[in-house]
Order: structure tokens, then C-alpha cells, then sequence
């Protein structure tokens, strides 16, 4: 049978196919080394060209090594930087992928501030350790596995209290009872806390029950819990809600709809507008608890983005007083954007507006409007005196 010969070229090609492929990775890894007429065929864009022409030379020719991905990482971060939008951030893959995990602590379930005598708390997360052992806001932790906190610096304190999830913390806690002080010894286990979104409390103040709900942040699901402790501090027949949104920098947007649609049976919640975001109008889900039920919010300057959200909606639906200081003035809001480097943008992509029309932030680039409430709280809205005052309000509410 006659043998059929290969044609020359074909044997060419195939000889140098890998020669070619290999001088293509690297000719694509370092465009800077093809000549000008095939640059532009090989690289997508000048703009493109240029900042990896620079990478490329600062890793090659710097005077000491310093890693491809750090200065990859650093140019993306200095373009975003270069927006003057504080809300807008580059996220490494480290910071990402840390990002992404639920957050969570090991502890008691408080959060305390600092005294002379030891920790004061000034809440009580609810399901927490703490909530379990019978702490309330307002007591006072003096004793740590028999080291007294008095005179130690709050960080100190709380390192005392701090300890691997299991083991056990014995804390001396003075307590108000019957109008006295009382020293109670309160043996709690540490646990893995997912981060606190809930706090309830029902105080008494001129002989009428209210409740308090504090929201930490508009989490995944912040909203059941919302919704859960609002109704169980209603069956203990509290007359009105204190929705506590102080030191609440805020979250998801849909969360914060659900939250206000607690309070507000229908309307509009939010209005949102972007360049690439479609408009969009987030309106009450229904479900709200009576309105005859009075409800004041309480805010500081660190109240923002979705805790202003929800403080706004209520207060333009005249459903609620707004007492404390002048809020945060954020209203725009954010997207993660993930990139192939395992990173993320974290960039601001729309504003949002609340259901009269108002725009409280600037931008991201000046401070915003914010939001001014009823009732102002001149001096200590973060102490006892900001919730006291709320309180006031709320009673004065109550027909």
C-alpha cells in the first residue's frame, strides 16, 4: 500500500507550535518586552497596558523583591482610594474571604463600659450566657475568678472574662435589689457567640411597663429576632417599644424594610437609584403591630445607613418619636463586587432616599444630612441618661 508523504509546512508548524506557545504565556505575562505593532493586539487597552507595564517593572527592577499580588492588591486599593468615597474599599482575598464568615466571639454575651469599680453593663445580649445567668443592664461585674476589676484598665477586665469556649467564669456582680446594692456570686460558661444583634429589656418608668429592643446591626436575620423580642416584650404588656438603635452602623437594606415593617403596616420604606443599579421602591411587608402601640427610636451620631433607613421611614410616617442626637449621614449605599484575585470591591454603587424624598448623606465624599430628631439629647445620648430620656418620652406617649 503506497505510503502518503506529509506536507513540509505541516511538519513546520508542528515542530514549532510549542516554541510559539510557550514565548505566548510569557509575551502575556510581560507585555512590555513585544514590539509596539503587536503590543496593542496582544493588550486590551493603554490604560490596561500601562498598570501592568508598571507592576511588571516595580517587581522586576525594584531594588528588593516585593511579591506580583502585593502591588497588584495595592494598585486596586489606590484606585479606589482615589475616589474620596470613605465607604468604597478594596478588599484583599484575606480580608474577603474573612469578610465573608459569620462573625462571631467567645465570651458571655455583653457588652460593658468602663468604671472605677469594674465593668458596668450596658447590655445583656438575649440567649447569651449572661441572659441565661440573670444579668440585666445596669449591674455591675466587681470580681473576675476572684480578681477584683476595681482600679484595671477595661481592657484588662475584660481579658478576666474572656476564656476558651466550655470553661467556666465565676464573676461577683453587684446587683440593685429592693433599692439596695447586693453582691451575688454568678458562675457562667463561656461560649462561641455569633455576633450579637438582639437585646430586650422591659423597664418600668412611672408605673407603666415599657420595653426596650436594642439592634446591634441589620444582619442576616436580624429582623426575626426583632420581630420575636418586639412581640415577647408586647405579651409582658408593656405599653410602648424603645427601638434602641445607638452605635448602629448599619447592614442590609432589605433588612432594614422588614425592621420598619414591624411598625409601619404600608407605604414606602426606602427608595434606591444608581448609575447601573435599577431605581427601586422597597415598600412595607405588611404584618405591623398595632399602631396604637406608641414607639420612640433613640439614635447617636454613630446611627447610619440602614439604622437610619428604618429611624427615617418612622419618623416620615409619623409612627414613632425620634429621640437622641443628630445621626450619622450616610445614604448611599454598598455592593461586594468579587474579582478573580479572590478579592473584592466593596464600592458604592446607589443612594438611597427615604419616603418623603430626603437624601440623608453626602455622597460619600462630605458629611450627609442625617437625621435631626424630636427630641434632642444634648449631652450623654450613650449613657443611661440617653435611654432615661427615651423612656420619658415614650411615657408621655402612652394614653
Amino acid at each position: 500500500m503506497p505510503s502518503r508523504r506529509r506536507h513540509p509546512l505541516l511538519a513546520v508548524l508542528a515542530a514549532a507550535l510549542p516554541i510559539l506557545l510557550i514565548l505566548g504565556v510569557y509575551l502575556g505575562g510581560h507585555p512590555e518586552d513585544l514590539p509596539g505593532f503587536a503590543r496593542s493586539a496582544f493588550v486590551a487597552d493603554h490604560e490596561t497596558r500601562v498598570v501592568n507595564e508598571a507592576i511588571n517593572r516595580i517587581a522586576s527592577d525594584y531594588y528588593r523583591p516585593v511579591a506580583k499580588g502585593r502591588l497588584t492588591n495595592a494598585s486596586i486599593a489606590g484606585a479606589v482610594s482615589s475616589l474620596g468615597d470613605r465607604f468604597s474599599h478594596y478588599l484583599s482575598p484575606r480580608e474577603f474571604r474573612e469578610f465573608s464568615q459569620p462573625p462571631s466571639f467567645t465570651g458571655i454575651g455583653v457588652s460593658v463600659g468602663a468604671d472605677r469599680r469594674g465593668l458596668r453593663v450596658a447590655r445583656v445580649f438575649d440567649a447569651s450566657p449572661a441572659a441565661h445567668a440573670g444579668l440585666r443592664a445596669g449591674d455591675l461585674i466587681v470580681i473576675a475568678n476572684d480578681h477584683k476589676l476595681a482600679g484595671l484598665s477595661a481592657e484588662k477586665a475584660i481579658a478576666l472574662i474572656k476564656g476558651p469556649p466550655g470553661t467556666d467564669v465565676k464573676l461577683g456582680i453587684e446587683q440593685q435589689r429592693a433599692g439596695r446594692m447586693a453582691l451575688d456570686t454568678l458562675t457562667l460558661t463561656r461560649a462561641t457567640i455569633s455576633e450579637p444583634v438582639v437585646a430586650s429589656v422591659t423597664k418600668t418608668v412611672h408605673g407603666l411597663k415599657l420595653g426596650v429592643v436594642a439592634l446591634a446591626t441589620f444582619s442576616p436575620g436580624a429582623h426575626g429576632e426583632v420581630r420575636e423580642s418586639v412581640e415577647r416584650e408586647l405579651r409582658e404588656r408593656v405599653h410602648g417599644i424603645v427601638l434602641d438603635l445607638r452605635a448602629n452602623g448599619g447592614g442590609l437594606v432589605d433588612e432594614a424594610r422588614q425592621i420598619a415593617s414591624i411598625f409601619v403596616e404600608k407605604g414606602t420604606i426606602v427608595s434606591t437609584r444608581g448609575r447601573t443599579q435599577p431605581s427601586e421602591t422597597l415598600s412595607a411587608t405588611g404584618g405591623a403591630i398595632s399602631p396604637s402601640i406608641p414607639v420612640v427610636v433613640l439614635v447617636d451620631a454613630n446611627t447610619a445607613s440602614a439604622a437610619e433607613i428604618v429611624t427615617a421611614a418612622l419618623q416620615d410616617h409619623h409612627r414613632a418619636t425620634v429621640v437622641g442626637t443628630h445621626t450619622f449621614g450616610k445614604g448611599v449605599f454598598q455592593e461586594e463586587e468579587p474579582l478573580a484575585n479572590g478579592g473584592a470591591l466593596d464600592i458604592t454603587v446607589g443612594e438611597y432616599f427615604t419616603p418623603s424624598g430626603r437624601n440623608l448623606g453626602g455622597g460619600g465624599v462630605k458629611q450627609g444630612a442625617g437625621i435631626t430628631p424630636e427630641v434632642l439629647v444634648r449631652h450623654g445620648v450613650d449613657s443611661n441618661h440617653g435611654l432615661d430620656v427615651a423612656l420619658t418620652t415614650l411615657a408621655a406617649k402612652v394614653k
